[in-house]
């Protein structure tokens, strides 16, 4: 049997053309493939997903995921983290679900969702194997000195010891959910990664200026501890390796921060390469978020901001999502405020017009459940799905994004419909009891009707575009289809 090469001269040819199509591509390895054509486009379809940050943090709810931690927070002190690392030995979410939650993001409308493996405490909500040697004391004789360890720092290790990554993928891939895995470069429980510029554990004295060495306080480079930094490049690919090995088809594998410089500062950038490079061997068509991997990563993500120009669909360096938390922060916080499901569906429909896809974050609490009103407005999401969704879902960007401030498009893979949905009624481009879609020519016989009725508008073509008669009726909220925006489907022509 012939020897079966990775990748084939097929697979180079279609990253070339992958290359053309999104510019931030080039730049990797001669032998190296990103995801694909396909892997993309099923990406796109999506369109609406949930960012779940869930970890040891939810127990404090003091701010944005692990981030108190850090030196720069007010709550990141030596006592507050020797709290924190002896949280895990008491956690128990008893009222955890896997198939609650899926069911939830059914009911939602959610498509895909990414969950937090392990964020920058470096705490594993997974059966990880690997072990961590070395880590920092904050409290007793031994504080503020690195001592030796055999902890994996895992869910495994407390009274819970269920593999949470474990269920979540297996139920979500039963209702076919997209699955992302989030996982973050950096660790600040484990001393061997102390490199970053947030590590509360990096040596006062670091310069990666080897003229500013002083001997008398020994920097972690790998010059002075390479068995330290064998053991960092090993745990960080083999916790990835876990990740792409044991829980089935992975779509998307949301990285997080990055180590300085991509790893360029410490000599360590190769080994990064080669340790994404493994990762797709195994799983092919994972989808890799581009953060500390440039330009090895497949898709970008613009976070709590949606990109502001207009003609954000033309001609992107590579695929984009927006990562938006639906209230202060991504994971739980005490007494937190979310934002109202308008902003839920407007900032879906204003992403999906400018051609990515929109991810809300939330956080459920320490005992493995979602506040109510986390629930009520994706509840309230899922049910304006069920009427408009024909007009989100795989669907891709049309020629104008949007018409004034509250009028946007989409379109049909296949060209022969335009969506158009008005967002704020009051604000909407009404012309003597009309409304005009300036951007918009519609066939010739289109039958334009409102997503979710079976009514069909009068209308006429006309230099100020596509002019639809609206009805009394429209004006009364409550005989409109749904609640929030509504959605227009009319057969075009293809022209402006």
């Amino acid at each position: 049997m012939a020897k079966k090469y990775f990748p084939s001269p097929g697979q180079l040819a279609a990253e070339k053309a992958l290359q053309k199509k999104y510019p931030a591509y080039a730049g990797v390895d001669e032998d190296y493939l990103h995801a694909g054509e396909a892997a993309i486009e099923r990406m796109l379809d999506w369109k609406f997903g949930i960012r779940i940050h869930w970890s040891i943090y939810s127990i404090t709810g003091s701010g944005h995921e692990s981030w108190p931690l850090g030196t720069a927070q007010a709550n990141g002190t030596p006592a507050f983290r020797a709290q924190y690392e002896e949280l895990y030995k008491w956690w128990n979410p008893s009222r955890f679900s896997a198939e609650e939650w899926t069911d939830m993001m059914l009911k939602a409308g959610l498509k895909f969702f990414s969950f937090t493996a392990k964020h920058h405490d470096g705490f594993s909500m997974y059966n990880t194997k690997t072990k961590v040697r070395r880590r920092m004391m904050h409290a007793g004789p031994a504080a503020g000195k690195i001592v030796d360890c055999n902890l994996s720092y895992s869910i495994m290790e407390t009274p819970f010891k269920r593999d949470v990554v474990k269920e979540l993928t297996e139920a979500a891939r039963k209702k076919g959910l997209g699955i992302g895995i989030y996982f973050s470069h950096i660790d600040w429980f484990d001393s061997d990664f102390r490199i970053d510029e947030w590590n509360y554990q990096k040596d006062e004295e670091y310069s990666p200026d080897k003229t500013n060495f002083t001997p008398e306080h020994e920097r972690y480079i790998k010059e002075n501890d390479p068995e330290g930094f064998k053991r960092m490049i090993a745990r960080h690919r083999e916790q990835i390796r876990e990740l792409l090995t044991n829980y089935g088809k992975i779509d998307m594998l949301c990285f997080d921060m990055n180590f300085p410089d991509n790893g360029r500062t410490h000599g360590i950038r190769e080994d990064l390469v080669e340790t994404v490079k493994m990762a797709r061997k195994i799983q092919s068509e994972v989808l890799m978020r581009r953060r500390g991997i440039d330009p090895y990563g497949d898709y970008r993500t613009p976070e709590r901001v949606i990109p502001a120009d207009k003609n954000q669909s033309k001609g992107n360096a590579m695929p984009w999502m927006v990562i938006y938390p639906g209230s202060r922060h991504f994971s739980h916080i005490w007494g937190d405020e979310y934002k109202p499901a308008k902003w839920i569906i407007n900032s879906l429909i204003e992403v999906t017009a400018k051609g990515g896809n929109f991810q809300v974050g939330y956080g459920p609490g320490p005992d493995g459940t979602f506040d109510a009103e986390i629930i009520r407005r994706l509840e309230k999401t899922g049910k304006w799905l069920k009427i408009n969704g024909e007009g989100i879902y795989c669907t891709r960007p049309y020629k104008i994004v949007q018409d004034g401030e509250n009028l946007f498009y989409t379109r049909s893979k296949n060209h022969k419909y335009v969506y158009a949905f008005l967002t704020d009624v009051p604000g909407a481009p009404f012309c003597g009891g009309r409304l005009c879609f300036p951007s918009v020519h519609a066939k010739k016989k289109s039958r334009i009707s409102i997503l979710g009725m079976d009514y069909n508008f009068k209308w006429e073509q006309n230099d100020h575009g596509l002019m639809i008669d609206i009805p009394d009726w429209f004006n009364n909220p409550e005989k409109q289809p749904c609640e929030f925006a509504c959605g227009f489907k009319i057969e075009q022509t293809g022209k402006l």
